[in-house]
């Protein structure tokens, strides 16, 4: 150790605590976050300061970019050049900043992520609304503070016309805490703040009606407000941004075309990534990915899969890819050197408040001038009032001294005043010169009154503020890039799953499945069938319902209890596979059966199930009828439906509107028809009252209909394969209760009745044999004939085989389904004509919806 030192014992926890407080107190306050006033961070208000220095301006040539950050980096910022360069570069990437601040002439990067190239390559200068955010910074307007070296001076905060904070936004990682801040558009914040001007009280949600949302560089869709509003009213938020998209045909295929995507998003890495999961089979229906973009936009194209559906690949993109992702709003800025979380109407304050500042200092700083001058003027106008006197007095003096001395003494001058007539020039002497001295004077005494008039009137500064806030909208306000989408949420599993048209099928042993109803082809009437399902032994298809994906299920057993389910959680299966067992699916108990089976809308829209009601009948001919929002609460185990009584069960379920016609048949071959108005709603538990008495104790109900069209057709189907359609007048309306009257002659031949339904000339049969035998056939194929006849054979049963169930489609789907089959068989599935798959298809969506309301 040398002479003359010593050593200080320190404790190194101590020692750590202070040097890292330091630390991030100066990462803090004069690094990573951006001063509420002004929007910028040190190294950005450096940059710009810099260029102003060196005269970089709008209007005058670009400068090396290295000169500029030489300037920088030698004056008033001793860090990397890299990070003066890098704060520099994103100042005039138009990806980066809603409002440039730079002018950049180079290669200054890509949305890509491509790197810009090195400062000595590429130029720069100011951009014309850098100025406005520097104007007036020579008239005292804001503090100076000592730069490194205390060499220089430098701005703490620029005296700025624009909002920019909130027009740019900022993001940066302090010690402990960071800042996220969204950019938003001009034209709105400065309504906004105007708004806010006229009403210092006024509430965020009346601001919100002003600036909307954020509005991002890179435009794109803001999907869902509640994080806008939560961002607005707290200063923290999500927002969620999707790409901007459309749907085109290119050469015959479908696809999806991303014209913007969200802010802060790398498109190369987002299509590679994409790309990777389309290779990894992790998102399905996409053949290739194209990066179209050139100089006149952005332009990605996804190219589809003959088979895929947009919509759904679309969806599922926004899912698993960034071409939907979030920005979280976390809005902490500097506020007198503190970091403040900062909800909307704080940030506009801050601004405001600084603005004001501003202009009493610029004001007092003019008035100064004003009253220097003024002063100056006056001496000069004493003297060409007495020029000849002064000449005399000048002549005669020794030298300037002298003569500011005798001047002063003679007519009362100030130094200042001396100096100047001193200094006079002798072309100040004509008569127009003279003129235009007490000209200029008159004026700065008119300037003078006006700058003392805004300084003691607060509403002038206010009125003068805005007048300026008007100027800087009507010079840089654009129209918004980001569109909102205010109905926008997460995405539901349902935005992933075409809502297309489905067959489910549940046999009589319970095994459920859902298939496409593309799978079927019409036959003609009196066709041996095509094999429908494989089924166990002595298992059997019991029922059969067309739907489409998206649609609430209700489940009714015949103990009378319901259970609720979406289509597409059905597990799909092939037209001949099993399908799982149901009891698989929902909590059914062992010794219990699915018997009903109801489709539905949107189970959580209040109109829609408040005027809705599901109709019961039982194999005893009891009916109900119950509102559907009782139904429209699901548990895991089941709800009540009905009370059901000893040896009865549940047979039908029906949605109703509440206007319908009723009509119950029974194996006996009897009907009755009666209006829905004569049960009255009840209770999920009550047990319901009589539909239709029985012909005896063998006799039993096999089938309800409701109808709202008079003009409907009922069709019964015998179990030996016999049918007719008769018309709905044949049936009187009765009480419900009654016996009813013969709807098919029931004979040893036709043998007993097993099922009925209404129809049209629209419809299609599809009719299914208890061994599992399915056969399609046109209703117009069968002609209408009186009630009490024995009907057609419209099936041929072999041996001990019968009819299990009878159902209807429609029959557009029919045509266009055969229309793809014989297409794909004669040329295969890959040559399949587009048009041709896209008519097919939106007539399968069209066809499901009809035959929903017809279900109905």
């Amino acid at each position: 150790m040398s002479e003359g030192e010593k050593l200080i014992p320190i404790n190194i926890e101590d020692e750590m605590k202070s040097a890292y407080i330091d630390y991030s107190m100066s990462v803090i306050v004069s690094r990573a976050l951006p001063d509420v006033r002004d929007g910028l961070k040190p190294v950005h208000r450096r940059v710009l300061y810099g260029m102003y220095e060196l005269g970089v301006l709008s209007n005058r040539a670009h400068k090396k970019s290295a000169r500029i950050v030489g300037e920088v980096l030698g004056k008033y910022h001793p860090h990397g050049d890299t990070s003066v360069y890098d704060a520099m570069v994103r100042m005039a990437q138009e990806w980066s900043l809603r409002y440039l601040l730079v002018d950049g002439q180079g290669n200054f990067g890509s949305v890509d992520g491509d790197s810009p190239a090195a400062m000595r390559y590429t130029e720069a200068r100011m951009r014309k609304i850098s100025e406005d955010i520097m104007a007036d910074l020579d008239k005292e307007t804001v503090d100076f503070q000592l730069n490194f070296d205390d060499t220089l001076e430098e701005p703490t905060v620029m005296p700025t016309r624009v909002p920019n904070l909130l027009i740019n936004g900022a993001s940066g990682i302090a010690v402990g805490m960071a800042t996220n801040m969204a950019p938003h558009n001009l034209t709105e914040v400065v309504n906004g703040t105007l708004a806010y001007i006229d009403n210092n009280d006024i509430e965020i949600d009346e601001l919100i009606t002003h600036v909307k949302a954020p509005d991002f560089p890179t435009g794109g869709v803001i999907y869902g407000y509640e994080g806008v509003r939560e961002a607005f009213k707290t200063g923290r938020g999500r927002v969620v941004i999707r790409a901007k998209t459309n749907f085109e045909e290119v050469d015959g295929r479908e696809c999806i075309i991303v014209t913007e995507i969200p802010y802060q998003v790398n498109k190369a890495d987002m299509i590679k990534k994409t790309a990777d999961l389309v290779n990894e089979k992790k998102i399905d229906g996409i053949a290739n990915i194209r990066d179209e973009s050139d100089r006149n936009g952005m332009r990605i194209v996804y190219i589809l899969k003959r088979e895929a559906v947009p919509n759904v690949v679309l969806n599922t993109l926004y899912k698993f890819t960034q071409l939907q992702s979030s920005f979280s709003v976390n809005n902490i800025a500097l506020v007198a050197g503190r970091p403040q979380l900062l909800n909307l109407k704080d940030l506009i304050h801050y601004f405001v408040e600084h603005r004001h500042d501003v202009v009493v200092r610029r004001t007092k700083f003019d008035l100064r001038k004003a009253e220097e001058r003024a002063h100056i003027l006056e001496g000069l106008i004493i003297a060409s009032d007495n020029i000849d006197e002064v000449i005399r007095l000048i002549r005669g003096s020794k030298d300037g001294e002298e003569a500011r001395g005798k001047l002063m003494e003679r007519f009362n001058l100030s130094e200042i005043q001396a100096r100047a007539i001193v200094e006079m020039r002798l072309r100040q002497l004509t008569g127009l010169e003279q003129d235009k001295l007490r000209a200029e004077y008159e004026e700065i005494m008119k300037l003078i009154a006006e700058l003392k008039a805004l300084l003691e009137s607060k509403d002038l500064r206010m009125e003068l503020i805005k007048q300026e806030l008007i100027e800087i909208r009507d010079k840089y306000g654009d129209a918004r890039r980001s569109q909102i989408e205010y109905s926008g949420g997460d995405v539901s599993i349902e935005d992933l799953i075409a809502d297309e048209s489905v067959v489910v099928t549940i046999s009589h042993a319970g095994y459920i499945k859902r298939t496409p109803l593309s799978e079927y082809k019409t036959q003609n009437r009196g066709g041996v069938g095509q094999k429908g399902v494989a089924t166990r032994d002595q298992d059997f298809l019991e029922h059969l319902y067309v739907a489409t994906n998206h649609q609430y299920m209700l489940f009714f057993t015949q103990k009378g209890k319901c259970f609720w389910m979406r289509v597409y959680e059905i597990p799909e299966g092939s037209k001949t596979s099993k399908g799982r067992a149901i009891q698989n699916l929902i909590n059914i108990e062992n010794d219990d059966k699915v018997k009903a089976f109801i489709c539905t809308q949107d189970l959580k829209n209040e109109e829609y199930i408040n005027n809705h009601y599901v109709i019961m009948a039982t194999k005893k001919g009891i009916v109900k009828k119950t509102l559907l929002e009782q139904y429209s609460r699901p548990r895991l185990n089941g709800i009540a439906a009905i009370t059901i009584r000893e040896d009865d069960e549940l047979l039908e379920a029906k949605l109703t509107t509440g206007e319908s016609q009723v009509l119950i048949a029974v194996k006996s071959g009897k009907l009755v028809r009666f209006e829905e108005g004569k049960t009255r709603p009840m209770g999920r538990s009550a047990s319901g009252v009589r539909g239709i008495t029985l012909a005896d104790d063998n006799d039993e109900v096999i089938g309800m209909v409701s109808v709202n069209d008079m003009n409907s057709e009922i069709l019964v189907v015998s179990e030996n394969g016999y049918g007719k359609r008769s018309s709905l007048e044949d049936y009187r309306i009765t009480n419900r209760g009654g016996k009813g009257v013969k709807t098919l002659n029931i004979t040893d031949k036709t043998g007993s009745l097993v099922s009925i339904n209404n129809v049209t000339d629209a419809d299609d049969l599809m009719i299914i044999n208890k061994s599992g035998l399915t056969i399609r056939m046109m209703v117009s194929d069968l002609r209408v004939m009186g009630r009490a006849t024995q009907g057609v054979r419209l099936i041929n049963i072999k041996g001990n085989d019968s009819i299990a169930a009878v159902t209807k489609v429609l029959r557009e789907e029919e045509a266009i389904e055969e229309a793809i089959e014989e297409n794909i068989e004669e040329i295969g599935a890959d040559n399949l004509p587009h048009d041709m798959k896209e008519i097919a298809e939106e007539g399968l969506d069209e066809a499901g919806a009809e035959d929903d309301q017809n279900e109905e």
